[in-house]
């Protein structure tokens, strides 16, 4: 939602500058030089990235539309499905989870928890965790090492299309100055002619260097921005997945590991302790015992 109020916003500004210099917006309008400037900016990412990162870029770019999604209810619901599945694991014991984990859609946790089944990278990271802890033989240690592991992987691959879609950002002012450059080849060829169309001319070449250095700073850039935000948002998100499970993983009881999950959430979502509490408890449900060895 802030994506598009700051874009309306960005050209908004501009737009109104140039009125209150009396500009004509006609002349603003020069079709051949977003072929040439958009048409060549997509080709250079078409040149330099596979199919994959071309498919995450759009996959990015219609997340930062959609805004974020690790908010604090989120958070919340996450707190409350990890404090459910510990209490199930320690009153029926570790292995317990392995069902869970294999048919995460008729687990008794899991399935209360759509979104969470929706999300195709975080399910895998907790379930192929959970599969690994309850198979035995595993150290927390380990464990630990294996979800950072995976943290860090992800994390990379999510940076592969921010860095595609930054270097698009870079190269729209030099192709901006190629326009404009076509542009004075352009009116080179006219010199001669009525000086109202030679003026045109020149002023659709500079169109070309304004729409390069707009779209740039104004737009791309700014989004490419916004996509590295979200990242950094999911990364911390599988932070406090990690930070729960180990916690547990280690023997400390469900509503510690829970806490020790809340403190690494990020400060601008984190919810209360109270809060967190109320939400875990909302069923009624007490912890429930350590299973008999």
């Amino acid at each position: 939602m802030f994506v598009i109020i700051g874009i309306l916003v960005v050209f908004g500004a501009v737009v109104a500058g140039y009125l209150m210099e009396h500009g004509n917006l006609k002349v603003l309008i020069q079709p051949a030089e977003l072929v040439i400037i958009g048409g060549a900016a997509v080709g250079t990412v078409l040149i330099s990235n596979p199919l994959y990162i071309l498919k995450a870029i759009i996959s990015g770019l219609l997340g930062a539309f959609g805004g974020s999604k690790y908010g604090k209810e989120n958070y919340l619901d996450t707190m409350k499905m990890m404090y459910e599945l510990f209490g199930r694991a320690r009153k029926e014991g570790l292995m317990a989870l392995e069902t869970d984990s294999d048919a995460p859609d008729k687990s008794p946790v899991f399935s209360k928890y759509p979104k969470f089944l929706k999300d195709h990278h975080a399910l895998p990271y907790v379930c192929d965790t959970i599969r690994m802890a309850a198979g035995g033989g595993v150290e927390p240690f380990d464990v630990d090492q294996m979800m950072e592991a995976d943290m860090e992987v992800h994390h990379q691959g999510a940076g592969q299309p921010i860095a595609a879609l930054s270097t698009m950002a870079d190269s729209l002012p030099g192709l901006g100055i190629v326009a404009a450059v076509l542009g004075v080849v352009i009116t080179m060829g006219a010199l001669g002619g009525p000086p109202e169309e030679i003026g045109h001319k020149v002023a659709a070449a500079l169109v070309g260097t304004f729409l390069g250095i707009l779209l740039c700073y104004g737009l791309i850039g700014p989004i490419a921005s916004s996509m590295s935000k979200a990242a950094e948002e999911e990364h911390a998100y599988y932070q406090v997945l990690r930070v729960a499970i180990v916690s547990f993983i280690k023997g400390t009881p469900p509503t510690v590991a829970v806490e020790f999950a809340r403190r690494a959430i990020p400060h601008h979502v984190r919810p209360s302790f109270q809060d967190t509490e109320k939400h875990i408890k909302s069923g009624g449900a007490a912890e429930p015992p350590p299973a008999a060895a």
